[in-house]
């Protein structure tokens, strides 16, 4: 073949980009790119949700407000904002793997301050700061469009991603059980919050290095390494780029679809927690648990979107995706509505976990859509404008007009409102 798929261990197309998804599969560059990818998504998410879980005892510490914590939760979504922007820019530049990993290493220290602060000031910058990992996204679905064919690359998106976001749910269970573990030897609960930070710092710089080190931008290598003069096609500039996935006035129509997915479990990721212990009177490991079902549910449910994407995309073209899209969007909606009805713990459980699925399934819909909104071949790459407009902060964008709007800090979901929900 002219394409030497003979060098891959799996089958390529005219760009080198795997025709097949083999999840469990460790073949380079493509499958290794994908496990680093979703590796490395998944501990910025660990560490951006570990606090969450542990508000009960941080709250009672630094005597937070419900304002204060509504406040750090909205500010956390605002340092994402602005670094999903500058994160594609980010990888057209530089290349994925040295975006994503430069990220998650400076972040590091910040994970790690956690320990040291005192102040619900300090709390919330804490927490802005911290927000910025999560642009790990962008370079985590833009690594996939890079080494996945079109015809899986909703999959691959969708596993990639879900995966990753496994990590919103984990550090909701594994939090309160490091606390715990630390307070067994008799530390005192308000040193021992601040000593499990420790885990998701190391953590997060580990996946980092491994990125960095064992990752590889584009099947046939690097980014830099690439890029040779003999390239027949002029590279685009950074603003031309911007400028051209700006207006782009679908990026925009699946910026705002993916904030009323994906911006929602953000929100519920930040306060899901603390409302079961609030409203149920549980205790903080019994209320991470539960808390972790919404969170984990994206080991299936997000790539399930993506896999029904690329089936309705086979069968009925562009129109399957959006229309399979509509339909579990709007699912996900009614069962939100539905949350915000039931009054008793069991009936909550249970909702919140199909609405889970639902709303994480619509998640990796968008993105079976991302790929095809525009494609603008550049010295032989391929960038999907939408998917820097749509990863690029519509979700966390949503989830703070959604706090300050609806929840109006925490005050509305801690009661179980159905406004709130609604």
């Amino acid at each position: 073949m002219d394409f030497k798929e003979s060098e891959f261990a799996l089958p390529v197309d005219s760009e080198h980009k795997a025709t097949v998804f083999k999840p469990f599969s460790l073949a380079a560059p493509h499958m290794r790119a994908f496990h680093l990818a979703w590796l490395s998504l998944f501990a910025t998410f660990f560490s951006t949700f570990a606090i969450p879980p542990l508000l009960p005892i941080i709250r009672e510490d630094l005597n937070l407000t419900d304002t204060d914590i509504g406040n750090a939760g909205i500010a956390s979504f605002m340092g994402s904002i602005f670094s999903r922007l500058a994160m594609g820019t980010a990888c057209d530049v530089f290349g994925p793997r040295i975006a994503s990993a430069t990220l998650s290493l400076i972040t590091v220290p910040i994970v790690f301050s956690a320990c040291f602060i005192s102040t619900p000031q300090a709390f919330i910058v804490l927490r802005f700061l911290i927000g910025f990992s999560l642009a790990n996204f962008v370079s985590n679905q833009f690594w996939m469009s890079s080494m996945f064919s079109g015809c899986v690359v909703g999959v691959a998106n969708g596993v990639a991603a879900g995966w990753a976001d496994v990590g919103a749910g984990a550090t909701q269970l594994i939090m309160p059980l490091i606390f715990a573990s630390i307070t067994s030897f008799n530390v005192p609960a308000f040193t021992a919050w601040r000593v499990a930070f420790v885990v998701p710092a190391l953590f997060q710089a580990v996946t980092a290095l491994m990125v960095l080190f064992y990752g590889q931008d584009l099947p046939d290598g690097n980014y830099k390494r690439r890029r040779q003069p003999s390239s027949t096609k002029p590279r685009e500039s950074v603003f031309k780029v911007l400028v051209h996935g700006i207006s782009n006035y679908r990026g925009w129509v699946l910026g705002l679809t993916y904030g009323y997915c994906f911006g929602v479990e953000l929100t519920v990721d930040n306060v899901i927690a603390q409302y079961f212990y609030d409203r149920f009177n549980l205790n903080i490991e019994t209320a991470g648990a539960i808390a972790a079902s919404f969170g984990v549910m994206n080991l299936f449910s997000r790539p399930a979107g993506g896999v029904i994407s690329d089936k309705m995309g086979r069968r009925f073209g562009i129109r399957g995706r959006l229309w399979s899209l509509w339909v579990v969007q709007t699912v996900a909606g009614l069962l939100c509505i539905l949350l915000g009805r039931v009054n008793t713990l069991g009936a909550s459980i249970l909702i919140i976990c199909v609405f889970s699925v639902f709303v994480q399934a619509a998640s990796g819909l968008t993105f079976g859509v991302v790929p095809f909104v525009s494609k603008s071949v550049t010295g032989g790459d391929i960038r999907n404008d939408g998917e820097r407009w749509d990863d690029g902060g519509s979700g966390d964008t949503a989830a703070v007009v959604f706090r300050l709007k609806v929840l109006q800090g925490n005050k509305h979901f801690s009661d179980g409102s159905y406004d709130a929900c609604l």
